[in-house]
């Protein structure tokens, strides 16, 4: 038997389909929808363009299985030659709307319900348990409005982080399945990118969804039946049971567990004596203390005297979202280099930005973004849209929470329109950005290479704050030093960093050592 591995340095976050995944509700919720639509066929007049057949398991999942209800009663029909109103959420349970068909199947699922009870997969709970024990989130996914009873009647409501549900979504505006907007909504929910989240689904609908959504990893359950029909449909990987998917152990840490950098100076001090050291730092939150207004954050006075006398001694690389011109106009140290737009262009000391190509091709869609987000969000209060050439960030930190949804749904809306965008979350932050395969870890090695700096006797040192710098801290985790800069919301996650440091001004306290062991102190430690 082969095991499919859920591996936490990967992934961050499990999403879970409820229905046939989590529990056996997918039976329950197949023989409302037969009764529903035998009833209706029956009752309708005959007519030579329209199919009466009974309703069958295969029209179940092509047609309803993981859809919200009215379209899964209006795609149905509509396979059958029958195209009725979708109506209103008022309707009565039976009016021929979709709504109304919709009402009515869900009170013949309650009345099922209420008969038989709710059966849960043990293979499913068992799974669960162990994602959270190694610290990765879970969320339940449903285009029921029934999910909140189905997971109290089955006891495990506790065991997921965050539910998106029918009513959620109607209150959203979220389409349905195969639309990927419920599964992106629980990742920003669980403040985690999709290429950190595993989705685990046993429909096609859901699988392609998840796989149209960018999810790093699209598990599918096929309890009965062949798993073609999954794999077809995007599946990376398809198993009859997840008995048969396990948590891989990690090298990772949990933050509370990493070594404090200052504590174990002397470990640090013996990697970096005889090699060459480049610093990689992240700006905001990392060097200079994050602040309620963006545009008031600065790098304090201690710090800055300290980067100047390292880039005396050392390449330093200061990188951050914001445009090489604003990075610049707050850091002010002549030597360093600087990668801004998340490091799609980068300035080296006394020569010309150099812009990463695949970037550019997304600078049209950007300004035409910038032009509808400025009239659609750029009024709310608390709201700060702000355009770097090549990312485009709608900062909600100052919103109002009950703005905070409909501005992220709007930022959604309008990035998933354009082919050349994606949408990142961030601390209180959602960006769009060029669409293409780009991460700290692989920015990290792009600014490496343009700079000339990968040559053996290097040792790449990078400090960053937020869970987005886990691909940087990945990629040197064999080769460099990772030190990851705690704030106030940080919870206690895993990690790839080496060591940590409380706050920026500790992390100055830090590369005040450095600076004194490559000016050729014996003890490495501070005058």
């Amino acid at each position: 038997m082969t095991t499919t591995r859920i591996d936490p340095r990967r992934h961050h976050a499990v999403l879970f389909d409820l229905d046939g995944v989590l529990t056996d509700t997918a039976s329950v919720h197949a023989a409302a929808w037969q009764r529903l639509f035998d009833r209706y066929l029956a009752d309708r007049p005959p007519s030579p363009l329209e199919d009466h057949r009974a309703f069958t398991a295969a029209d179940y999942r092509q047609h309803v299985d993981g859809k919200p209800r009215v379209d899964g009663v209006l795609d149905f029909l509509r396979s059958r030659g029958i195209r009725l109103p979708r109506g209103a959420s008022s309707d009565p349970a039976g009016r021929e709307t979709g709504h109304g068909l919709g009402r009515l199947k869900d009170r013949y699922f309650h009345d099922a319900l209420e008969t038989g009870g709710v059966a849960v997969f043990d293979d499913a709970v068992a799974l669960v348990e162990s994602l959270r024990r190694h610290d990765i989130h879970t969320a339940v996914i449903s285009g029921s409005r029934n999910c909140a009873l189905v997971l109290d009647r089955a006891g495990i409501a506790d065991l997921f982080d965050v539910r998106v549900d029918g009513v959620l979504a109607e209150e959203l505006h979220l389409p349905g399945k195969p639309d990927p907007a419920v599964f992106l909504e629980a990742a920003r929910r669980l403040d985690t990118p999709p290429s950190r989240c595993v989705v685990v689904e046993d429909a096609q609908s859901g699988v392609h969804a998840a796989r149209s959504g960018g999810f790093a990893l699209v598990l599918g359950v096929a309890r009965a039946g062949p798993p073609s029909r999954l794999l077809d449909a995007g599946a990376d990987t398809v198993v009859a049971t997840l008995a048969d998917v396990a948590v891989a152990k990690s090298d990772e840490l949990l933050l509370s567990e990493v070594p404090d950098a200052l504590t174990h100076w002397a470990d640090i001090a013996d990697r970096l004596r005889g090699r060459r050291p480049v610093l990689l730092l992240d700006f905001e939150g990392t060097l200079a203390p994050i602040r309620q207004d963006p545009s008031r954050v600065t790098l304090p006075l201690r710090t800055r005297v300290v980067l100047q006398l390292l880039a005396r001694h050392c390449p330093v690389v200061i990188s951050s979202g914001r445009d090489l011109r604003d990075l610049r106009r707050r850091v002010r140290v002549a030597r360093a280099w600087y990668a801004g737009s998340h490091g799609f262009e980068l300035l080296a000391p006394g020569g010309e930005p150099i812009a990463h190509h695949a970037a550019e091709t997304a600078l049209p869609d950007l300004g035409e973004a910038e032009r509808l987000l400025a009239i659609e969000v750029g009024s709310v209060p608390g709201v700060l849209v702000d355009r770097t050439r090549f990312a485009l960030a709608v900062h909600y930190r100052n919103a109002r929470p009950a703005e905070v949804d409909q501005v992220i749904s709007v930022v959604r809306r309008i990035g998933d329109e354009r082919l050349t965008l994606r949408v990142a979350y961030g601390r209180r932050v959602v960006e769009l950005l060029p669409n293409t395969y780009w991460n700290k870890g692989r920015a990290l090695r792009w600014l490496m290479d343009e700079a000339g700096l990968t040559h053996s006797a290097v040792t790449p040192v990078f400090a960053g704050d937020d869970r987005t710098d886990e691909d940087a801290f990945h990629e040197i985790h064999d080769d460099g030093i990772g030190i990851v800069v705690l704030g106030g919301e940080h919870g206690d996650r895993l990690t790839w960093a080496h060591y940590r440091v409380d706050g920026p001004r500790s992390l100055c306290t830090l590369l005040t050592h450095v600076t004194s062991l490559l000016r050729g102190s014996t003890t490495g430690r501070p005058p």
